[in-house]
């Protein structure tokens, strides 16, 4: 199993410029382990793209039915006290956002503490900076061309 973040899922539901690579990462059956707040990180992203015009609303109803799907099959790491203090101790030790570090300590709760190159999916540079200091194997290996 690998831990992903929202950065990497929303490609998976919507077609991006990483959608391929990513793909190819989730068919490799490992299996995708998230945070809670996951679902709503991406249908956030949906709406906003789609009041921005970058999608219709056909499009942001296509990328919610995919990240149905896709959350009937994922493994979701609960909210709690653990995570609150593992996330404060991040944001004090690596320059993260409030979700992004619920999203690693996310991660660190569900290996237990023990990431030894686990995999953690991400497209976002400083969780990926943070995800490989905390131990853990970024991925894709190389960042895609972004935007």
């Amino acid at each position: 199993m690998r831990f992903w973040d929202s950065s990497a899922v929303i490609p998976l539901c919507l077609d991006q410029r990483p959608s391929a690579a990513l793909a190819r990462l989730a068919a490799e059956g490992a299996g995708i382990v998230v945070w809670w707040g996951t679902a709503v990180e991406c249908g956030s992203a949906f709406a906003r793209l789609r009041r921005s015009g970058q999608i219709d609303q056909r499009g942001e109803g296509q990328a919610l039915d995919l990240l149905g799907g896709l959350s009937s099959r994922w493994t979701e790491v609960a909210p709690g006290r653990d995570a609150q203090r593992m996330a404060l101790r991040l944001v004090r030790l690596h320059s993260l956002r409030a979700a992004d570090a619920l999203q690693l300590a996310a991660a660190l709760l569900w290996k237990e503490g023990r990431p030894a190159g686990a995999g953690f999916v991400s497209l976002d540079r400083r969780l990926r900076e943070a995800a490989g200091i905390e131990g853990f194997t970024p991925l894709p290996a190389r960042l895609p061309d972004l935007p």
